[in-house]
């Protein structure tokens, strides 16, 4: 598997690259949301209070339970109730509900969507699971300003997700240090290209993301998995996510050399996400060698 250098990335702009796009438009309005976060005078204890927090928490948590379970089967198992891809995913279970079945079927870490007006979650989601598991929790949402790394912290969560197609270099290194460096959370980097993996591997970051969905088309390909990891730097702890629907997906991809794997709607969408979530496990730990359809659309 062949590496590559941290850096030399092309330049490019991003806003060009993001026009006309869902991930464009939500952007805009977590612009506005922040905004609003900043205007309103309790956020202003957030980072004292996260800081306070993370004081006396075990520091990369996220990042030990990957490194620990390095020949097991890693699931990052995520709550999500709507997106605006697939439309309402499932209403009919409590946030604490999913999370505790969830751990009891084995999961490594859960995700939790936060994002409101897209995905249907929320901030207290995050505060209710971290009251009723001990799992290393990720909080998934559109990360632009470090304000909302301090609420991440200060409502107990352990990581926090980067998209590189949503944010700059300069400020997705920044974001990056304060999570790992100054909170001692995890960053989880998400890329769907190689020259997003560069700037990832440039950011300093540890834990990458590879999203097998297309943001501006929201079509899946496991193929994304298969090119990013082959110019991956090998110290780099990789994570598939979305379209991961099967074990067999999930046995290809471990033996390419990912050490995570995010999966959301595929357990959300099970009568018993327990159950599904333990079956996917076991299923996946079998040593078979059949063959995958690489392409999940």
């Amino acid at each position: 598997m062949g590496g590559i250098e941290a850096g030399g990335a092309d330049p490019r702009d991003k806003s060009e690259l993001m026009m006309g796009t869902i991930l464009s438009e939500i952007v805009d309005r977590k612009r506005e949301v922040v905004a609003r976060l900043r205007a309103d005078p309790p956020s202003q204890d957030f980072r004292e209070h996260g800081l306070a927090i993370r004081s006396n928490a075990t520091p990369h948590r996220l990042l030990s339970a990957l490194e620990s379970n390095s020949r097991g089967v890693n699931i990052i198992a995520e709550f999500k109730r709507r997106s605006p891809s697939a439309g309402t995913i499932r209403n009919d279970l409590s946030a604490t509900d999913v999370a505790t079945r969830y751990e009891r079927g084995g999961a490594c870490a859960i995700s939790v969507l936060t994002d409101e007006q897209y995905f249907g979650g929320s901030i207290l989601d995050l505060g209710a699971i971290r009251a009723d598991t001990a799992l290393p929790l990720l909080r998934k949402d559109f990360i632009i300003d470090e304000i909302q790394i301090y609420e991440a912290a200060a409502v107990g969560a352990d990581a926090v997700l980067l998209i590189a197609a949503a944010l700059d270099d300069a400020p997705l290194a920044k974001l990056r240090a304060v999570a790992e460096d100054e909170l001692g959370l995890d960053a989880v980097v998400e890329v769907h290209t190689p020259e997003e993996l560069r700037r990832a591997v440039r950011a300093g970051a540890r834990i990458i993301g590879v999203n097998n969905r297309d943001l501006r088309t929201f079509r899946t390909s496991l193929d994304t998995s298969e090119r990013i990891i082959a110019e991956a730097p090998r110290d780099r702890i990789m994570i598939s996510e979305s379209g991961l629907q099967n074990p067999k997906s999930l046995r290809h991809l471990r033996a390419l050399g990912f050490r995570g794997f995010l999966i959301g709607e595929a357990l959300m969408r099970a009568p018993d996400p327990e159950a599904a979530l333990r079956d996917f496990i076991a299923a996946t730990e079998r040593d078979t060698a059949a063959p995958i359809d690489t392409n999940d659309e």
